[in-house]
């Protein structure tokens, strides 16, 4: 009888020194937990709770990590758009103040009749290019606005994509002629039924084509669409001077221009616009080139089902 009691009273300290043990622990995490805490709090979110399978408070460890994580990526996302919306304003302060300025020069010195003849005639011509590539560069900047801000409403409805596309093919013929560049076109008689909205799928082309005659300096292109089961493939290629490696993986970047001097045509919001109305359609856009060969840009979108 005495034996069973010494082992039961082994047992039970052995009982006891285990729970003393264990309390400890988590006493000892509840307070790392609490100093994590207070370091989040105080902004530091590369603190961590480190917990074993066994712990009783890994669960409660894993949840903290888990928002300090979170509050990160926010905190990163946050500060990469304050960057971009800076380098916006600054590419702002350059794209409409200063080509107003001189729109308000040439007014200026038509109205105080400081010229008169040809040379009006050439202040008034140049006046009224500058007017439209304002037009042009705010009409983009809103479009952008309302694509970042999700605000932009969409009409999608099924549309035969060769025909649509043959469509706004059409219309560019004469441009690219005047621009003196040669094309082919490659589009199937057959129907590929893609849910679309037609203003954005235009948009979206006549980016592509405008981006082309004004950046490549080639005189040859071809837009060639291919089609399978799943998806249709949209590939535009030309033969100009191409985009150099450091530049390629940021062309679809808002505001970013491949010329970085300040005689860069163009306001950098063309192919931004371009990845976002792609994206809209639930397809995907890259772009590939090899510098002094040409670029192709090659569009994904889903079939209808």
């Amino acid at each position: 009888m005495n034996t069973y009691l010494l082992l039961g009273l082994v047992l039970a300290l052995l009982m006891i020194a285990y729970l003393v043990s264990v309390l400890r622990r988590v006493r000892t995490q509840l307070t790392l937990i609490k100093d994590v805490l207070e370091d989040i709090k105080n902004g530091n979110l590369n603190r961590r709770v480190l917990a074993g399978e066994s712990d009783m408070t890994r669960q409660i460890c894993y949840g903290i990590n888990e928002i300090a994580i979170n509050s990160q990526s926010r905190l990163i996302q946050q500060k990469q758009s304050e960057q971009a919306y800076k380098r916006l304003m600054t590419s702002l302060s350059h794209d409409v103040k200063t080509p107003l300025a001189s729109l308000v020069g040439y007014l200026e010195a038509i109205e105080s009749n400081m010229v008169a003849g040809e040379e009006k005639d050439e202040y008034i011509h140049v006046a009224s290019n500058k007017t439209h590539q304002l037009k042009h560069f705010v009409e983009n900047l809103f479009e952008w606005v309302k694509l970042d801000s999700g605000e932009q409403i969409f009409h999608f409805e099924l549309f035969d994509l060769n025909e649509l596309s043959r469509n706004v093919i059409a219309d560019w013929i004469p441009i690219l002629e005047n621009s003196h560049f040669a094309y082919a076109f490659d589009i199937p008689e057959t129907e590929y039924s893609i849910s679309i909205d037609v203003n954005a799928y235009t948009r979206i082309l006549n980016n592509l084509l405008q981006n082309m005659i004004t950046h490549s300096e080639g005189n040859h292109m071809a837009l060639h669409i291919f089609g399978n089961e799943q998806q249709a493939k949209i590939v535009i290629t030309d033969n100009g001077k191409g985009i150099s490696p450091d530049d390629l993986p940021h062309v679809f970047e808002r505001m970013y221009q491949c010329d970085h001097s300040r005689s860069a045509k163009g306001n950098g919001l063309g192919l931004s616009i371009t990845k976002e109305l792609v994206s809209a359609h639930k397809g995907t856009i890259t772009a590939a080139s090899i510098s002094g060969s040409g670029t192709t840009f090659t569009i994904l979108l889903p079939k209808a089902l």
